[in-house]
């Protein structure tokens, strides 16, 4: 579902309300939230940012869905170690990246379906987590494919294993697929900071199941809503 044609009559929505570390949300963003749309970009973006100033430890990157999209269709493969080398993924533990079905550089926001693809480096394993019975597991391993080269120490290739997770929490409508990305996201880096990383190679599961359900889904639109008010208000 997307949201353009919903919110065309709006006649301030590309009027700039808050700069956010990188991210620009506009007004239309505020609209895409406030009803039952699919997220775009730039919301997963500002969110991720958000999260990543809350788990300030240099060990956790969540990546910008433009970054996720680029490595995932770069079409010079070359050219992608100029491209990925900055993120220094090496030195990260917990690597989260959403997930796009849209395969066009040429066009952007024209995918349909968010994932989320998380890399544990305890455990040496990408996690795909989809709240639409797998539909994006193609995407996400033609994102393990091109990432997993970069993810080890530079003078070893990775072995990091993927595994789609068959039992991650199922979204109940057509358009919540980002807002899932964006829980699921919360839930893991809340993991991880509790310590029980720890502990070698456990993983989040439990704690995802437990945190992510339909109810706390739903809540997310005015967690982040009010989140980007609260940020205006300091402004």
């Amino acid at each position: 579902m997307h949201t353009d044609i919903h919110l065309m009559g709006n006649p301030r929505a590309n009027e700039k309300i808050l700069s956010y570390n990188d991210v620009v949300l506009r007004q239309s963003d505020m609209d895409i939230l406030s009803g039952p749309y699919f997220l775009n970009d730039q919301i997963i973006e500002f969110y991720f940012s958000y999260l990543s100033s809350c788990y300030p430890a240099q060990e956790i990157l969540l990546v910008p869905p433009s970054i996720a999209f680029w490595i995932m269709n770069c079409p010079a493969v070359e050219s992608l170690k100029d491209f990925v080398e900055p993120l220094h993924l090496p030195d990260k533990k917990l690597v989260i990246f959403p997930v796009n079905d849209n395969e066009d550089v040429c066009e952007a926001e024209a995918g349909s379906h968010w994932s989320l693809l998380a890399f544990k480096r305890n455990a040496n394993v990408f996690v795909h987590h989809d709240s639409n019975r797998g539909i994006n597991d193609w995407h996400a391993r033609r994102l393990y494919k091109a990432v997993v080269g970069y993810i080890g120490a530079s003078d070893s290739a990775s072995t990091a294993s993927y595994l789609e997770c068959t039992d991650s929490p199922q979204q109940v409508n057509g358009y919540d697929c980002g807002l899932y990305v964006t829980a699921i996201a919360k839930a893991i880096c809340s993991w991880h900071n509790s310590g029980e990383d720890k502990e070698g190679d456990g993983m989040w599961f439990s704690s995802v199941k437990e945190q992510v359900t339909p109810s706390s889904v739903a809540e997310m639109r005015s967690e982040i809503l009010s989140l980007i008010r609260s940020l205006m208000a300091k402004r």
